[in-house]
């Protein structure tokens, strides 16, 4: 009976620790996105400047991930040669620059809501780019899912009441460059058994990053920030907000690390459908039922994408543990019939 209530007990745990990850990342995230569009929107904190902020944000992630590996030694670095860091990180370092270029730059010119809604795309960029580059087999049913997604968001798009050209164009660009970081991770390092978790990548990517950065910034914001004679380095916004950005990514790694990436999917859904509420009643952004009309029908398709994809993640691990079972079964036999070998053995032994 207590054996049971401990057991039970321990259940109940593990339970509470997944939710309050969930939590975590749900609110470290849901405070990233909101802090960026208060800095960069023009009727906020006006400063429209998205590249000097995702550098900032990769300067801070750099030095904390160098100190956190090389002074405190709290994961050790993955072994990597020059050659595979060139080939491998760089061009991921390159895509992931783009991404948050652009993707911070659409906060300036959309709405919270309306870029949550433009985000349910990823799927559909995720799966186009790894059928392209032959990671993912096509497969009729999937790609309908997909069209199914797109026309939710075309229909969101359409009820958008502040819908811009321009920035519609920077947000869907961002999920293009980062949907093809995300396969690229697949083909260029987990493929070849370098697994990095969040501070690692930050220790390998973020300076990488940094340095794709400073190039457009040098032509496009750096000649305003110097005219800009008024301009002062706001440490508790711009600290404050790194540190929310670093915290994110060690978010991820508790939450994927101590459930599942499905798990970050599904929470994912409910941050987005938290974020547009905020966007609605909070920022006072105006949310149009076709809006969300068109995002629910995006949200279906997402969530029958997950499905899918947890059901083909249960039918891989049950063929694993029925080859590992087989496996056992053979290697029980083989035992057995050279246990019986050896009585035979000695048997004709102690005849003779």
């Amino acid at each position: 009976m207590g054996k049971g209530h401990a057991l039970s007990d321990g259940v109940i745990k593990k339970i509470l620790l997944s939710y309050t990850y969930v939590a975590i990342w749900i609110f470290l995230s849901f405070t990233v996105i909101v802090y960026n569009k208060y800095i960069l929107d023009k009727k906020l904190y006006n400063w429209p400047y998205p590249i000097t902020l995702t550098m900032i944000h990769m300067a801070f992630c750099s030095s904390l991930a160098i100190i956190l590996i090389k002074v405190f030694k709290i994961v050790e670095p993955v072994s990597m040669s020059r050659d595979t860091y060139l080939r491998s990180v760089v061009p991921i370092g390159a895509l992931y620059s783009l991404s948050l270029w652009l993707s911070n730059s659409a906060y300036i010119y959309l709405s919270v809501s309306f870029i949550q809604m433009l985000k349910a795309l990823m799927p559909v960029a995720v799966y186009s780019i790894g059928v392209l580059l032959k990671k993912e087999s096509f497969k009729s049913r999937t790609m309908t899912n997909m069209l199914s997604i797109s026309f939710g968001v075309a229909i969101a798009a359409y009820g958008e009441a502040k819908f811009d050209v321009w920035g519609v164009v920077l947000q869907l660009g961002a999920v293009a460059f980062e949907a093809t970081r995300l396969v690229l991770i697949q083909i260029l390092l987990t493929s070849k058994g370098i697994n990095l978790n969040p501070i690692t990548s930050l220790y390998y990517v973020a300076p990488c990053c940094l340095v794709f950065l400073s190039v457009p910034w040098i032509f496009v914001e750096f000649p305003v920030l110097k005219e800009t004679s008024s301009f002062h380095f706001d440490f508790v916004i711009f600290g404050t907000n790194s540190v929310c950005a670093f915290a994110l990514n060690l978010a991820v790694f508790l939450l994927v690390g101590k459930t599942s990436a499905l798990t970050m999917n599904v929470a994912g859904v409910v941050k987005d459908w938290l974020l547009i509420a905020f966007s609605w009643s909070v920022i006072k952004d105006t949310v149009t039922p076709l809006n969300l009309f068109g995002y629910g029908l995006a949200f279906l398709g997402v969530g029958y994408y997950n499905h899918c994809k947890l059901q083909a993640l249960k039918a891989k691990d049950a063929t694993q543990k029925k080859v590992q079972a087989s496996g056992d079964e053979e290697a029980g036999k083989l035992l057995e019939e050279r246990e019986s070998e050896v009585v035979a053995g000695k048997r004709n032994e102690s005849q003779d």
